[in-house]
């Protein structure tokens, strides 16, 4: 057995940029053109290849279509610890009429697959799928053997990768619960897998709801959150999203920022989209420009409008002060009330009338 295989192995559970070469040296090893990595929760389906197959496939493959696929099924029903040959669990007519196969894999020359899945306790499912040429034919015994042998290890650094993501999202909301700041960090479909303390006192605005979900008492902030997850789930991404949150009595008593987790598409293992933290509001004068345009993703113009308007200016005074146009000035105001979410600027002045930078 290769040691220095071996070694590059686990150094993906702290390295994630380095699964694409130490799948290429696995691929090398089995004889292979490539191999794929997948991880699926219940979330999100991602995965990664080897080097040489993310070179020659920039589409790669489509989500969910490798999981979907018999072969994957077969292969989770068989609870064999080790790899299985394409041919071994699905015939040759069910090959044929698998989108996977038909349409990605067989028109790319890659008409045999190895696999094997790996169930950590994270409640994930992991596969590692081994390329083969169509002319190459199927994986011979001793390369299984082989693959076999990477196998213990591979599923060790499979599950040390899985936790890693989960205690960073933990120490994630750890750290701003030290600065005064109530946060929860959330998977895709909107299911909390991290919540700080001070969070988890906010019974009168968050409600928390089954499977590990949660709602705001505040409908429109509760839209709003709705909003965030779809745009964080959206092909394009998604930026900073941020919204007030009023208490029971109408006023806002907080501003929520939905910040989307930025990591490499190599780290498979992270279960996080995004963050959620909250920005507790207080009464006081008119905050500095730097902290309206931090909450709510304003432009300098925008922030600096909004914070005049929180001292008590009117459009006609802030554009005598400033020497541009009222036109300009009703733009950027505009502009302010689609980004807070507010409808007046009465309410933009109750809202950024108690924006204050928490205490800690």
């Amino acid at each position: 057995m290769d040691g220095g295989l071996i070694d590059r192995i686990y150094e993906c559970a702290f390295v994630a940029e380095q699964w694409p070469d130490t799948l290429e040296s696995i691929s090398q090893m089995a004889g292979a053109r490539g191999s794929l990595l997948c991880a699926r929760s219940e979330a999100k389906i991602s995965w990664i290849g080897s080097q040489k197959f993310i070179a020659a496939s920039p589409v790669g493959i489509p989500d969910g279509l490798l999981m979907q696929s018999p072969f994957i099924g077969r292969m989770n029903q068989s609870h064999h610890a080790g790899f299985l040959r394409g041919n071994q669990l699905v015939s040759e007519c069910e090959m044929a009429g698998d989108p996977l196969f038909r349409d990605v894999l067989v028109p790319a020359g890659l008409g045999h697959v190895t696999g094997t899945i790996v169930h950590p306790s994270t409640g994930d499912k992991l596969v590692l799928v081994v390329l083969n040429e169509t002319q190459v034919g199927q994986t011979s015994d001793a390369t299984i053997v082989q693959l076999d042998g990477l196998r213990p290890h591979l599923a060790r650094t499979m599950l040390t990768s899985a936790r890693l993501a989960q205690e960073r999202a933990r120490a994630a909301t750890q750290a701003l619960d030290m600065l005064g700041l109530p946060a929860l960090v959330f998977a895709a479909n909107g299911k909390v897998t991290a919540a700080n303390n001070a969070i988890e006192a906010l019974e009168g605005l968050i409600q928390w709801r089954s499977a590990d979900r949660i709602a705001f008492a505040d409908r429109a902030a509760d839209a709003q959150f709705q909003q965030g997850l779809a745009a964080l789930n959206a092909p394009a991404g998604a930026a900073p999203w941020s919204f007030a949150i009023r208490s029971g009595a109408g006023r806002p008593a907080m501003v929520a920022h939905i910040v989307p987790v930025r990591r490499t598409a190599r780290d498979i293992f992270a279960l996080s989209a995004g963050v959620l933290m909250l920005t507790p509001l207080t009464l006081s004068a008119a905050p500095p420009v730097e902290l309206v345009q931090s909450l709510f993703d304003l432009t300098p113009a925008e922030a600096r409008v909004a914070r005049n308007l929180t001292a008590g200016q009117s459009v006609e005074q802030m554009a005598a002060g400033s020497g541009v146009a009222p036109s300009t000035i009703r733009s950027h105001v505009r502009g302010v009330l689609e980004k807070t979410g507010c409808k007046r600027q009465a309410e933009v002045i109750s809202l950024l009338g108690g924006a204050v930078m928490p205490q800690g």
